[in-house]
């Protein structure tokens, strides 16, 4: 009777050891639950920081770009205060900065903005944007409406091309697709172009037509299948066919967009442009020109003249409305680095050749 009395006592424990176990691991299970859902909430925050933290840094670098632009535009109206009309080479706008602490800048303020800028880190050029072809000089605008494509400006061009080793036919192609954006646009009722032609190329010029009359909703290209957008910069050649990446880094240091008709400075444009824009001008003679030019840089028009008549070109005749010794367009070129956070920036800055003050005409972030 006690052995047989005994089983049941056994039976219950076993069974009461079982539920302790089951419990044990049903615990085991919601704590490592539990972990993982932690773990993941406490991930995500920190990514969440970490993003906001970016943001802040990539805010607070493009602030300093701004700055520094700011500091930028002042040495270009105080440079045109003092060059009496004259941008020059040797100027101080020509001066570049190399990657500078944000603290050496800021150490005579106080010692601590000198800490905050510690790890911050400048640097930038100038560059003279009417050194470079405008290809908005392809088309010239004698009057408003008018768009006609400079033949002059395109056989300047056209030699361009030739002298980079590509396809002289991108000229007329491009002066063609420059006409069409211009005609869609509201620049085309703007006046005083420097630069008239009276030939035209590809088909003629384009009459105001009915564009006095509700302009944009009844023009009469408004049958025309696509109409390209306007030019804006040198990437945008790449809707032209002919183009390629490979021909855009080819023409980009010789090459600009630029929002009006502008002269080429000869103080500061290349041999290539000098012997594209002066016809019958061997880039020999342009190269030679460049380097009589860096002891003595050109006064005015009449020192172009002398130069390029000493320079070998045959009958020289100097337009003041194609070249220049004075620029109102520049191309900053501006890095920040602040602690992750880096901004490479291209900014174009308008200077008014009456005033001298600047405005900025359009910003461009590298990525």
């Amino acid at each position: 009777m006690t052995f047989s009395s005994s089983l049941p006592k056994k039976s219950a424990s076993g069974s009461r050891a079982r539920e302790r176990g089951a419990a044990i691991i049903s615990a085991l299970l919601v704590v490592a639950l539990s972990a993982i859902l932690v773990s993941g909430m406490l991930w995500r925050q920190q990514v969440q920081v970490r993003r906001i933290e970016n943001q802040r840094l990539l805010s607070q670098a493009q602030w300093i770009a701004r700055g520094a632009l700011d500091w930028t535009r002042l040495i270009l109206r105080s440079e045109g205060d003092t060059s009496a009309g004259i941008t020059y080479l040797g100027g101080l706008w020509g001066v570049p900065i190399a990657k500078t602490r944000l603290s050496d800048f800021l150490g005579q303020i106080g010692e601590v903005r000198a800490e905050q800028g510690a790890a911050t880190y400048l640097s930038g050029s100038i560059e003279d944007a009417q050194s470079r072809f405008n290809l908005r000089n392809l088309v010239a605008s004698p009057a408003p409406g008018v768009m006609q494509v400079s033949a002059e400006q395109t056989a300047a061009y056209q030699r361009l091309l030739v002298s980079l080793g590509l396809s002289g036919q991108l000229a007329k192609v491009t002066a063609l697709h420059m006409r069409a954006g211009l005609s869609q646009s509201a620049t085309r009722f703007q006046t005083g172009t420097s630069i008239s032609s009276s030939q035209q190329v590809g088909g003629g010029g384009m009459t105001g037509g009915n564009f006095q009359n509700q302009p944009g909703i009844e023009d009469g290209d408004d049958n025309v299948a696509v109409a390209p957008l306007l030019m804006t910069s040198v990437d945008s050649l790449l809707d032209i066919p002919g183009y390629a990446p490979e021909i855009i880094a080819r023409l980009r240091p010789f090459v600009t967009v630029l929002p009006t008709v502008t002269a080429i400075n000869m103080n500061t444009a290349s041999a290539e442009v000098i012997a594209a824009v002066v016809p019958g001008m061997a880039l020999s003679q342009a190269q030679a020109l460049v380097a009589r030019r860096q002891t003595v840089f050109f006064r005015n028009i009449g020192d172009v003249s002398l130069a390029l008549t000493a320079a070998g070109v045959p009958s020289v005749s100097v337009d003041q409305n194609q070249f220049d010794v004075n620029s109102s367009y520049f191309l900053v070129h501006g890095s920040v680095q602040h602690e992750r956070a880096e901004v490479d920036r291209t900014t174009l800055v308008y200077r008014d050749p009456l005033t001298h003050t600047t405005r900025i005409v359009r910003v461009q972030d590298q990525l």
